[in-house]
């Protein structure tokens, strides 16, 4: 087991380049099983959700190629089985994205049940709905058996919920079903429309792209295509926070700015302010972050929601930067029971933060964090304690980091070069403070 040690106090400057989306190389991924064709992918983050993606195409019989730092090279043309493994299911939650393709491809597929951040309850039903709707059959027992023999049928649904991953899934089956197909409530993330632009090129035609009603007119095969994943808005998000509490002056290049804008508008109501410079982002150093309160001196507030509201992924950072702002907000974490169940880290270093039920938390700054040894319970909780541990004074030990590099690649490099004092050790080794 490996922990980060991080001196902090140091600002972190200079210029930085996201990794592609996380969330949108998972479904794009799983959206080669649709073809025999080969599907190049650039702008791939070497994360360890991605890797264990690439070994379930893998077990199922797909040839993965990296052919770059960042590229892989992908041919499902010698896929052998439908049946997903379960050790490797059980890694990632990503897993049951391959559930779409496979049975939109070959009629079947048997489903574990998939892992993923212990963040709450995260229901399946709208993926089953999905696929009952496009004419599938459902045996539910501990896996899930999906069959679709005499193939699957073009349909006109709505979602009960707005769920990124069965949105995805949906795209993924209409796409190679003949005839239009109409998702409504559907999700509309920057991942989402990553992966139907994709499909567009595989041969699909899909309208409404960003909109929360998508018409897919799918087809009865798809072919290869070459695609670049989009940067990925929340690694942007979590940058952003990191430069704004050790007051750095960062340059973030080669940003999507319409994905940003509701990430810029939020960080700004908790006291950061940022510029575009055409596709480049600029957070100014050395900035008193200061709360704005509601009009009228209200208590503020900084609620997530399915896009283009402030991304559910974001509610973690927020949280970490508004320690160190002056004046107080409520972070509303809507759609996840346990998400902030990792404050209890923040407060051992000293922040002001009142948990007031599982969905929200009063946070007052700016306070003094210092350094203590914390754990890391997910991906982006991870990450609001990297953030802390920058601004803490003192060392931090932070345990558990495998969670933070299933979302974020080569983290500890990537902040070494922009100043940050942080060093990857094996968990026994004891640390000297400086």
């Amino acid at each position: 087991m490996e922990k980060f040690v991080i001196q902090g106090g140091v600002p972190l400057s200079g210029t930085f380049t996201p990794a592609g989306n996380k969330n949108g190389a998972l479904p794009i991924l799983a959206a080669t099983l649709l073809t025999d064709d080969e599907v190049v992918l650039r702008n791939v983050p070497r994360i360890s959700d991605v890797q264990s993606q690439i070994e379930l195409l893998a077990d199922l019989g797909a040839k993965a190629d990296w052919i770059g730092d960042n590229d892989v090279a992908i041919r499902a043309d010698g896929v052998t089985k439908t049946d997903l493994d379960r050790s490797l299911s059980e890694r990632i939650r990503a897993s049951f994205l391959l559930a779409g393709p496979l049975l939109a491809r070959y009629g079947r597929a048997l489903m574990p049940p998939p892992g993923g951040d212990v963040i709450g309850r995260r229901r399946l039903d709208p993926h089953l709905d999905a696929f009952k709707a496009l004419g599938a059959t459902i045996e539910q027992d501990r896996d899930i058996l999906l069959t679709a023999p005499r193939g699957l049928t073009a349909c006109d649904f709505l979602m009960d919920e707005p769920s990124v991953m069965a949105t995805e899934n949906a795209l993924m089956a209409a796409a190679l079903t003949p005839g239009s197909t109409i998702i409504r409530n559907a999700a509309s993330e920057p991942h989402v429309q990553d992966l139907a632009r994709m499909l567009v090129k595989m041969g699909a035609q899909i309208d409404g792209i960003g909109s929360n009603v998508m018409t897919v007119h799918g087809v009865d095969r798809l072919h290869g295509c070459e695609h670049r994943i989009g940067p990925d808005h929340i690694e942007i998000g979590s940058f952003m926070a990191l430069a704004g509490v050790t007051g750095g002056e960062l340059l973030i290049k080669d940003t999507y700015p319409e994905d940003l804008r509701m990430v810029r508008l939020i960080f700004a109501r908790i006291g950061l302010e940022t510029e575009m410079r055409g596709n480049d982002m600029f957070v100014p150093g050395n900035q008193k972050l200061v709360i704005t309160n509601d009009a009228g001196g209200y208590q503020p507030k900084v609620e997530d929601g399915p896009w283009p509201a402030f991304p559910a992924d974001l509610t973690s950072i927020a949280l970490a930067l508004a320690t160190q702002s002056e004046g107080s907000v409520i972070i509303h974490e809507k759609m996840f029971e346990n998400r902030l169940f990792f404050t209890d880290k923040l407060q051992l270093m000293g922040a002001a933060i009142t948990i007031c039920d599982p969905h929200r938390a009063l946070v007052v700054g700016p306070r003094r964090l210092r350094g203590e040894r914390v754990e890391s319970p997910d991906i982006r909780a991870g990450m609001a304690m990297l953030i802390a541990a920058l601004a803490a004074q003192g060392t931090t030990e932070i345990g558990n980091i495998r969670q933070i590099d299933r979302g974020y690649e080569r983290i500890d490099e990537r902040l070494r070069a922009l100043g940050a004092r942080i060093e990857r050790v094996e968990d026994g080794d004891r640390i000297h403070a400086h």
